[in-house]
This record gives structure tokens, sequence and C-alpha cells, in this order.
């Protein structure tokens, strides 16, 4: 089992804002997977799927992203799930917007539900794909811009965004995490 985790806050205040491009990913992969019903567990929503002949279950957290580590954790015990076979998929305001990048681990680097997804885990080795979001404009609060929509032209190449990333989760099922970085970084 495979476990393919979107990073979002919950409800529709934040459907479309930039912080909730991993759930975004997720519903990308769960449309190409049929749309499978999802259940309340974990403290989110998850879905089992078959993905490429991989059985996974996907999670869209529901405590809010600074919290999605609890979620995770969950997860992860319930199915027994090996740390190198979790990715999480979140936003970077670091990253430029449509650049995507995969890591087999390290730190949040500034993204604080994954901060936490790391701290409730315990480890650093846990595969993540970011994507970019950024830059922040020049003297705006980054926790602001994270929570704001897109504009019009930034609209616009959010559908290939999304693709590339749901793609890149593909890869990292079929081939794992260093094919992945070859492939997509």
């Amino acid at each position: 089992m495979k476990l393919l985790v979107g990073l979002g806050n919950p409800g529709p205040a934040y459907q479309g804002t930039r912080h909730n491009v991993g759930f975004e990913v997720l519903e990308v992969i769960a449309r190409r997977c049929g749309s499978p019903a999802r259940r309340s567990r974990f403290q989110g929503e998850a879905a089992q799927v078959s993905i490429r002949g991989h059985s996974a279950l996907l999670l869209w957290p529901l405590t809010w992203m600074n919290l999605s580590g609890s979620a995770v954790l969950a997860a992860r015990d319930f199915y027994k799930i090996a740390d190198a076979d979790i990715l999480v998929v979140c936003d970077d305001f670091q990253l430029p917007l449509d650049t995507i990048r995969l890591r087999p681990g390290g730190s949040g680097g500034g993204q604080n539900g994954l901060a936490n997804v790391l701290t409730r885990l315990g480890v650093t080795a846990i595969p993540r794909l970011r994507l970019g979001i950024g830059p922040v404009p020049e003297g705006m609060d980054p926790a602001v811009y994270v929570l704001k929509r897109y504009g019009a032209a930034q609209a616009r190449m959010l559908p290939d965004l999304l693709e590339r990333a749901s793609e890149a989760c593909m890869a990292w099922l079929d081939d794992g995490i260093e094919e992945a970085m070859n492939r997509f970084n």
C-alpha cells in the first residue's frame, strides 16, 4: 500500500487558493481512478484506489494545513505503511509558479503543513512533491499570499501544473522517487 497525501485547508473558503494545490493534485488523480467514493477516516477524507496496478490510499487531511501530520500518522500506522511509501504533495511559495520539485526527504523548508507531517512522523525521509506557487509579491505577508486565489493569467497555467504533478505522482508509484526526480525536476 502506498499513501498519497495532498495538503490543504478544508472548506469552500479555501477552495482554489494557492495553499490547496496539494488537494487539487489528488483530485486529478482521483478522477483518473474513476472518482472513487471517499470515506471520513484518519481526520480527513480517504479513498482506496488502484493506480496502474498499485494499491494506494489518497488522503486529504481535514485538520487544517498546519496540523496535517496527525492525519498522515493515523493512516500510516493503521496500514503499517513504510515512510518511503508516503508521498506528500504541497505548495511551495519559494518555487516559481509552474515548477514542480520532488525530493526523497529533508526539512519542511518553510511549509508548515509538511513540517508538521515530519514532526508527527518523527522522520525527515518522507518523499514530497512541492508545487511552485511563488514568488510572493514584495511587501506581502507569505501567510496572506498562500491563502489568495490565483490571478487570471496564473489560473490559466494551473491545469498544466496539476497534470504534470499528477504524472510525477504516477512516476513515483511506478518507478520510485529517484527515477521520478530524474524525469520531473
